[in-house]
């Protein structure tokens, strides 16, 4: 991409996907499958009951039901990711486009979570129960509202003096140097297994937009999250209008 939205997501899927998807997905343990990347073997959605109808996180929603149908019956399954094939997915190239999708995105995780929460900790549900759920308690539950109030509490308290100027600086400095290497390092995955992104320019572009979104953009994006959490309280369940234009004129 050339704009820098769509630039900073393309390093956010690589960091979800070669990464954190690959991980679950080799304990089995994989909560979610994208919507516009996923497929799914027919007869098993069909017991189901397919998509669940106003959803806002319709393919979160989905898998969770089928690790659940899988395990009540005690069969054999693997939810997978598999990285080597090549899809295209439109992303939001305007901060209200991108707002909004976050927010439903945030809605949609917390909505999964609460309908289906007898799953978690449930030693029925085995891994998927302890790691699965655990892993949507912790980042999409407490996340957002953790990190914010981060933001707000660890400034303040070196403003009050409880906090010293050392302990300050060098928090932040780990926080952003881990939140870089992570980046840095889901980049450099990609190109050892993959090699996508063959021209150098492309790879020292998405290098620095890897650092780059660090610094104000992760903070905005758990701001939207923690506003998803507040209309999910409110019970909001409007999508939001998507704008699309297209990829025509991407550059090959």
């Amino acid at each position: 991409p050339r704009r820098l939205l769509p630039l900073f997501q393309v390093v956010e899927y690589l960091r979800a996907f070669l990464m954190a998807r690959l991980a679950w997905s080799s304990v089995n343990t994989l909560m979610l499958v994208s919507g516009a990347f996923g497929m799914f073997r027919r007869a098993e959605v069909v017991a189901v009951g397919g998509f669940t109808k106003g959803s806002m996180g319709e393919d979160l929603d989905l898998v969770i039901k089928l690790h659940r149908h899988m395990r009540d019956k005690k069969r054999k399954y693997r939810v997978q990711f598999i990285p080597e094939p090549v899809c295209w997915t439109e992303a939001p190239e305007t901060l209200s486009v991108l707002a909004r999708q976050r927010t439903r995105w945030q809605r949609g995780a917390l909505e999964c979570f609460f309908r289906y929460r007898a799953m978690f900790l449930n030693p029925r549900y085995g891994r998927v129960g302890f790691l699965g759920f655990g892993h949507i308690f912790i980042v999409d539950v407490m996340g957002p509202v953790a990190e914010v109030l981060g933001y707000i509490l660890i400034p303040a308290f070196w403003l009050l003096g409880i906090l010293s100027a050392e302990y300050l600086l060098a928090f932040t400095s780990l926080i952003f140097t881990y939140g870089v290497c992570v980046s840095v390092c889901s980049l450099i995955l990609e190109e050892a297994e993959l090699q996508r992104f063959p021209r150098a320019r492309d790879l020292a572009v998405l290098t620095a937009a890897a650092v780059i979104e660090n610094f104000g953009y992760r903070q905005l994006n758990n701001f939207w999250r923690v506003k998803g959490w507040w209309q999910f309280l409110r019970g909001n369940q409007g999508w939001g209008e998507m704008t699309r234009t297209g990829l025509g004129a991407a550059k090959k």
